[in-house]
């Protein structure tokens, strides 16, 4: 399954989306909606996950933005950057040597897979470097969409908990019956309701 391409967030005032993009960005939302007198409650909600990102916007925006946490980049590593980021055992193998973030770690298996990996091309790494891509790939759209889900109820329960039909348009969505849940979310306030969908929907996931 492959990683958002970047990280991003989304602010609200209340039932009001306010803002969206990277951290920074929606901190300083938050913060000039904080400044200007918001009765609230003001979240940040960090899109991959639903959940509330905690932020202090006490003090000037440089300070603010000062003791924001970093981000986390995507797991993927690029060829250029791959050998600041291993082992230094691993960096100061032999000359030649491919940076690919390898990590080696024992693996138990009986005699004959042992066989059988060793009789692949390539060998028994590459033999299973290509059954867990596999394995990835198959499982890539169900793990999609327990994602959205979990991410989804995350932000529901916050935000909508206590707005009509929450307990059914949790049924609804973890049932993947989208009608239902658009149905369901139809009446709550149109913020709410649209990045509900959104993350349901799975987009960048």
């Amino acid at each position: 399954m492959a990683p958002p391409i970047s990280r991003s967030f989304t602010a609200f005032d209340g039932s009001r989306r306010i803002a969206s993009g990277s951290l920074e960005t929606t901190v300083l939302a938050v913060k000039r909606a904080a400044e200007s007198g918001s009765f609230g409650p003001l979240l940040i909600f960090d899109d991959r996950t639903g959940r509330v990102q905690d932020v202090d916007t006490r003090g000037t925006d440089a300070e603010t933005l000062s003791r924001l946490p970093q981000e986390t980049r995507s797991d993927a590593v690029s060829e250029s950057d791959s050998g600041a980021r291993l082992p230094s055992s691993v960096q100061q193998r032999g000359r030649g040597r491919p940076k690919l973030g390898v990590t080696a770690r024992e693996v138990t298996l009986l005699p004959r897979h042992w066989d059988w990996l060793s009789a692949q091309p390539g060998g028994a790494s590459v033999a299973l470097r290509k059954l867990v891509e596999e394995a990835r790939r198959r499982t890539a759209s169900s793990e999609n969409k327990r994602i959205a889900r979990e991410r989804a109820y995350q932000f529901m329960s916050t935000m909508a908990g206590n707005m009509p039909g929450f307990e059914e348009a949790t049924r609804a969505l973890f049932a993947d019956d989208h009608a239902k849940l658009l149905q369901l979310v139809s009446e709550w306030p149109s913020d709410i309701r649209d990045f509900t969908l959104h993350l349901a929907s799975g987009a960048d996931v």
